[in-house]
């Protein structure tokens, strides 16, 4: 057998593609992130974006980024947050249950109307910035240009809660963070609750269905009883006759009050952000309230206000299941609110926020316009 002094050609040749393969994975793994490699994304803004996956560093930017980030395990690998979510207290459970958010280093003011900054979030090196509400897809270039940091738009869709735009947030969101068994669990669980909620009710025919009416509703700011919404998602989850559909319009709307004594609903839910006001309202106006057929019967009805920096989708959830054991008693009879609550809080965010919800806003409760 003849001895070679040198390696052969072939094996300096594979030595070579070792050393190469070796420095190509080195490059694609960053020294901050520990991210094995790029890949493209489209966002749900349509744009198409290379992020290091899975990003182990990340911030989140505009009305509800962080909580669908929390929502897929991605607590942890946040790195700073808006001033405001420091600023503000309660209403947000993603925050009660992971506290510690609080102390991470501010990003930017946040804020629905606010401009990111692009100093602070390069001072936190992130791996990727999740951004919901850049609805002109040219922010979230121009922040990527001065940045250098990949920008991944998020959406809830046009009402939240159910829509297909937040189910896909979540899934980009478990993809870019190596959750994506936890995005798929996420998921589930709300398809598997919206499932629930209509089976219940999806017998009743039209015209069983009680007239029901919210009121109070918070939407960039606390308004008092005439401020409702069509399509309010949690009268549509449990198949309930929202009287504000018929106006034809969508979404968030402000009424006459004297359109409420026309409709005359049999229930009156009040988002109890906006309870104060209208007990001082109703100082100033009791003949209009007493003349309600929900507040004679005794059926006003507090929920937990679930839109505090777009829609807390726990809360949300929990607030249907409270309105059906209310309206379909027989359907619901075997749900217990509070504790439905709890179980919705600790899937979808590790901790029961129910109590801390109830204490700052009341909890699920029968409400009365007289006295304290």
């Amino acid at each position: 057998m003849r001895f070679l002094s040198k390696p052969s050609l072939l094996l300096q040749a594979l030595i070579g593609l070792t050393f190469f393969a070796l420095a190509i994975a080195g490059c694609a793994k960053g020294p901050e992130s520990g991210a094995v490699g790029m890949a493209k994304i489209t966002d749900l803004a349509g744009r198409t974006v290379e992020i290091p996956v899975p990003a182990k560093r990340v911030c989140a930017i505009g009305p509800g980024a962080l909580r669908l980030v929390c929502y897929v395990n991605g607590a942890s690998k946040t790195v700073g947050i808006e001033n405001m979510e420091k600023q503000w207290s309660g209403g947000r459970p993603y925050i009660q249950a992971f506290p510690k958010l609080l102390d991470l280093p501010a990003i930017g003011q946040g804020g629905p109307d606010s401009s990111p900054d692009p100093e602070a979030l390069l001072a936190v090196k992130p791996d990727v910035v999740f951004a919901a509400y850049l609805v002109d897809a040219s922010r979230a270039d121009e922040l990527e240009e001065k940045t250098g940091i990949p920008v991944a738009v998020l959406s809830y869709g046009r009402l939240g809660t159910f829509d297909r735009e937040l189910l896909d947030s979540i899934e980009l969101v478990g993809k870019i963070t190596g959750e994506e068994a936890r995005a798929s669990e996420v998921i589930g669980f709300i398809r598997g609750c919206q499932y629930d909620l209509r089976k219940r009710t999806a017998g009743v025919p039209e015209a069983q269905r009680p007239a029901v009416y919210a009121g109070g509703i918070g939407m960039k700011g606390t308004h008092g009883i005439e401020s409702t919404q069509a399509d309010f998602p949690p009268f549509s989850a449990i198949n309930a006759r929202n009287v504000a559909d018929e106006t034809g319009k969508k979404g968030s709307l402000m009424i006459d009050k004297e359109q409420l004594l026309v409709w005359n609903p049999e229930y009156i839910f009040v988002d109890e952000s906006g309870w104060a006001m209208i007990k001082k309202d109703y100082g100033a106006n009791p003949g209009l309230y007493a003349s309600l057929r929900a507040v004679k019967e005794g059926k006003l009805y507090g929920y937990l206000p679930y839109n505090f920096y777009t829609t807390n989708v726990d809360t949300a959830i929990a607030d249907a299941y409270f309105m059906g054991t209310v309206v379909y008693p027989d359907a619901f009879k075997d749900v217990d609110p509070v504790a439905k609550a709890g179980e919705i809080y600790r899937f979808l965010l590790g901790a029961d926020s129910y109590a801390a919800m109830a204490r700052d806003f009341g909890g699920f409760t029968t409400l009365s316009l007289e006295g304290e």
